[in-house]
Parts: structure tokens; sequence; C-alpha cells
């Protein structure tokens, strides 16, 4: 059970998801996926259709570093089941895609996957993203802003490295070209997870571990370098005037409560939920209440606001409260 209170009203609502679990982890592993020639790359990608007849719209999902698009199985029938056609692809340098050595920026990423959207004659979308992926769902906003029906960021921030991360991502970066990313990803696992998620859900820290050490070393350290050098976003977002929801886990090692704050006063219209006791990766250590969130933006990228329930008010924001 997820609860979440909506600014000004101090009542709860309990909501509570049954949505099926589909593994994840093996994206290279997998035959006949679709694969398109997007721009230079050969980009692959599920495309999975809404379970009802007719699509309420499409839902573009956008995976973090290092991971790719099965990161984003246990949302997949939950979009569908909610009449959304879900399209997730694996980056270019990720999962079964092409891997496009050296430097690749978030700005790339995002001219590649509205590149995506225009080869599946899909005009817009509601389009979620994961960490880097938020960040990528940030450089769609500026870089194509008509094809984004509503946004959903998931454990990502807006704000520049500091100089002193931005040098550990190049350090990395190098790292991985010349050893690999094995033990990059034996490094950070512990911070993926929440400590108690890697306690009770030993399965899903194996699939987040193999996840990180199957990602392609070139790919991986081509991402980091141009997202070492990616711009701030927080003035983005102040023109993202579609519905967005920016979820959380309390215990996330990258993405702050200041971070939240920052998105959240420059989204005009925004839902916030905090899910307790979940680190990095919300829409795995959590899916079922990761899900309801998700589906909630969807509902009101339909209308096109948060507002339908609430009190007119000039930002129709909203948002749960921060945790203690």
């Amino acid at each position: 059970m997820l609860s979440v209170q909506f600014a000004n009203r101090p009542e709860s609502i309990a909501v509570y998801s049954t949505q099926p679990r589909l593994p994840c982890g093996s994206a290279r592993r997998e035959s006949r996926v679709p694969r398109l020639r997007i721009r230079d790359c050969d980009i692959v990608y599920d495309d999975v259709p809404p379970a009802a007849t007719t699509a309420a719209g499409t839902l573009l999902l956008v995976h973090g570093h290092p991971f790719d698009r099965t990161m984003w199985r246990p949302q997949l029938p939950a979009a569908a089941d909610g009449g959304w056609r879900v399209v997730a692809p694996d980056l270019r340098g990720y999962g079964g895609s092409d891997v496009t050595p050296g430097v690749v920026t978030l700005e790339a990423f995002a001219d590649d996957l509205a590149a995506l959207l225009d080869a599946l004659d899909i005009e817009h979308a509601g389009v979620g993203g994961l960490s880097m992926g938020g960040q990528i769902v940030m450089a769609m906003c500026q870089r194509h802003p008509a094809r984004i029906h509503g946004v959903l960021l998931a454990a990502t921030f807006a704000r520049v490295d500091t100089a002193e991360v931005r040098a550990s991502r190049f350090a990395t970066a190098d790292r991985i070209t010349e050893h690999g990313i094995t033990s990059v990803a034996d490094d950070v696992l512990p911070r993926m997870l929440a400590p108690a998620s890697c306690v009770a859900q030993p399965t899903l820290r194996a699939t987040v571990h193999g996840m990180m050490r199957a990602a392609p070393a070139l790919g991986a350290a081509a991402a980091l370098r141009g997202r070492a050098d990616r711009q701030a976003y927080e003035s983005v977002l102040s023109t993202v005037h579609e519905p967005a929801s920016i979820v959380v886990g309390d215990q996330d090692a990258f993405t702050t409560r200041a971070d939240v704050e920052a998105m959240r006063s420059r989204l005009p219209d925004v839902e916030v939920v905090w899910m307790p006791g979940v680190g990095h990766m919300p829409n795995l250590e959590q899916s079922d209440r990761f899900n309801q969130a998700m589906l909630r933006l969807l509902a009101a990228s339909q209308r096109g606001t948060w507002a339908r329930d609430l009190p007119a008010r000039e930002d129709s924001s909203r948002t749960s409260p921060f945790p203690p």
C-alpha cells in the first residue's frame, strides 16, 4: 500500500496494485526483438500494445545507467493493462543496441528517442526516465517539447555535477574503457538499492548487479563522458506545462531532498511521491507502488492537468510530504 498526500489536503489516499511482474536483466540474451535503424545506429526496443482495443496513448520509458530496457519489465504490463502502448528502448551503447564509443551526450540520446518516435509513427507520448534516463527526458523536454504529453522523473536531478563528481565520471569512464565494467558494477551496487531491499530481495539484488555487469563497457563509458558535460536543466523544467510526476525513494543515495525540491519548485503542474524504505531503483524495489504513481501521471496526461480533483490554483502543484 502507498499513502499519498496532496498539498492543501489533509487526507491520505491508499492505493493498491496486483500487477504481474516479468523478469528483467536479460536484454542482451533475447532474440527476435524489434530493431530499427535510428539515425546512425541500430536500436533495440520493446513495443507492448495496450490491453484495450484502442490505446489511451503511448508511454516511452528511458532506462538509466548502466542498465537496459529490461529494468522496466514490471511497468510494461501495468501500463498496457491501463490501456497504454509502451515503448522501452535500449539506449545506444546499452543492452542490444549498437555501441557508439567515445562520447554520447544526453542531447544525442534525446534526439535518438525523438527519431524512434518518428519511426514508430508516434506523434507524442508520456515520457518517463530514471536517473540518467530522467535527465534524458529533461533534454527531450528542451529539444522536442511538442512530443511530450506528461513527464515522469524517477530518482533523478536537474542540477549539474560538482567539479569533483564531474572528474569522477571521466575517471570512471576511463577505468571502464581500460578494465571493463565489472569492478565498477561491484563497487556501485550497494548504493543502487536501499539496504533493506538488498536483504529482503536477494533476487532483485542479483538482477540489478547482473544488468550492470552486462552493460557494454564502451557504451557505458561514452554515456558517462556525455553525462559529465551535461547542462543544468532547472530552467528547462519551468517550460514544461504538461503534467509531471517526481518519484523518489527516501533512501536514494544519489537524489537528495534538495534535488527534489529544486525540481518541484520549477515544474508548474507536478505531483511528488516519496517512497519510504526505497533506494535508487524505485520501479524495481517497490514496483506496485511505482506503477500506481505512473498510472496516475498517465491519467493526468490524458486530462492535460493534475487539477481534476483539486481547487483551482495558479501552479496546480501537489506533493506528498518530505520524509522526516
